[in-house]
């Protein structure tokens, strides 16, 4: 699930409150199955909408976080899974009833940083809260106004309430080279074509950091590892060179030195993980130990070969720079870490670019948390094949 970079909206409340109703009325169109039968949503239900001043979204509609039995345990802790996936959450009341349910999701919602608004449906009375809430909300700065009723007939007001709610980092596309280049630059893009590279076209991180440099108004040049040479013979010198990671060892050393070089993971970690962690942790390579455990977090499925990155290349390029007897996990997409994160020495994230950023964000959190040291496969890549300082010189200007 959350496997696009689409803003994700999840929708929150107990059984039977209306949430596949408010989403039909928010989107003005029957998306959601309505039903006076409690408990008609049973597992996350995701809905790709437009939403007037925010655009493409992703609705999630929930499981009733009120469920009950064997069964509705595990609805119940796959809605609270969506929570550390969302950018944004709306908490829907029913009837004047606000109790430990929707106290527990606030409080979710705050420690996984996820800004929510609060509708209040089915009755045409304001909502009154208990008076332990009211302070809570009061020392949090939370206007009380969020929790009067709202009409769901009037779409307006609601789209306007979520766009004051969800940050606009979640929408608003910020820039892979913005603040890198300027136009008409010069930026050559390497792009190795593997084993693992699709059949007839390019993978997301490619055509996004193409895109981004026209965008800029830059010259855009392309080529793969083989005909760098035959590049650099035209007598054109890039400002900015970004290559595949897996290729950081042959590039760096075809690239003139003075000639800024950094590969598409490093780019994306910039973009959406906790660079500053990723550089903080990415030197931790060096001081593993035999028996230490790293965790590789792939943020996407996909099939895999013998050139995998994730899964046999950087533990093969790991062991070897350390020379240490180590063990790896690797969970892919948004699966759940079925341990403590704290038997791990390491954590190497990929780029995320399946992801949103908050989706990166949460998935690292528990790491950070626990003091676990992180990094990024391009970070570490770059790291073990001796040119770190150059593949993240330019950022730190």
């Amino acid at each position: 699930m959350a496997k696009d970079i689409k803003p994700h909206i999840g929708i929150f409340g107990r059984r039977n409150n209306g949430k596949s109703s408010f989403i039909n009325l928010l989107v003005g169109q029957d998306l959601a199955i309505v039903s006076d039968h409690a408990g008609t949503t049973t597992d996350p239900v995701k809905k790709s909408v437009e939403i007037f001043g925010i655009g493409p979204a992703i609705l999630i509609d929930t499981a009733g976080i009120d469920d009950t039995g064997e069964l509705g345990e595990k609805r119940i802790k796959k809605t609270r899974e969506v929570i550390k996936q969302v950018d944004c959450a709306i908490l829907l009341l029913a009837g004047n009833e606000y109790g430990a349910y929707e106290a527990d999701l606030v409080k979710r919602f705050g420690e996984y940083e996820v800004p929510y608004m609060i509708v209040h449906n089915k009755s045409d009375e304001a909502i009154v809260l208990p008076v332990t809430e009211q302070k809570v909300f009061a020392a949090t700065g939370k206007d009380i106004l969020d929790f009067s009723t709202v009409s769901l007939s009037n779409q307006e007001e609601l789209i306007a309430r979520l766009k004051n709610t969800i940050p606009e980092t979640a929408y608003q596309k910020p820039s892979l080279f913005g603040d890198l280049v300027k136009p008409k630059d010069v930026v050559l893009l390497i792009t190795p074509v593997d084993s693992e590279a699709p059949d007839g076209r390019m993978i997301l991180p490619q055509n996004m950091a193409i895109r981004d440099v026209l965008d800029n108004d830059c010259i855009c040049v392309t080529v793969k590892e083989t005909e760098i040479e035959d590049f650099l013979r035209l007598g054109i010198k890039p400002v900015l060179v970004v290559t595949d990671s897996q290729a950081f060892g042959l590039v760096s050393k075809l690239i003139p030195g003075d000639v800024p070089l950094t590969s598409f993971s490093i780019i994306f970690a910039r973009l959406k993980g906790d660079f500053a962690k990723y550089l903080e942790g990415t030197s931790t390579i060096s001081r593993l130990q035999d028996g230490d455990r790293v965790l590789i977090l792939e943020s996407c499925t996909h099939q895999v070969s013998c050139d995998d990155i994730g899964r046999f290349k950087i533990p093969n390029w790991m062991k070897k720079f350390t020379g240490k007897s180590l063990e790896f996990k690797v969970v892919s997409g948004l699966s759940e870490i079925q341990e403590e994160i704290t038997n791990f020495a390491l954590v190497v994230q990929c780029g995320g670019c399946m992801v949103t950023r908050k989706q990166l964000h949460s998935r690292l959190k528990p790491a950070v948390d626990a003091g676990v040291p992180v990094t990024n496969y391009g970070l570490a890549i770059a790291y073990m094949h001796g040119i770190f300082e150059r593949a993240t010189a330019m950022f730190a200007k």
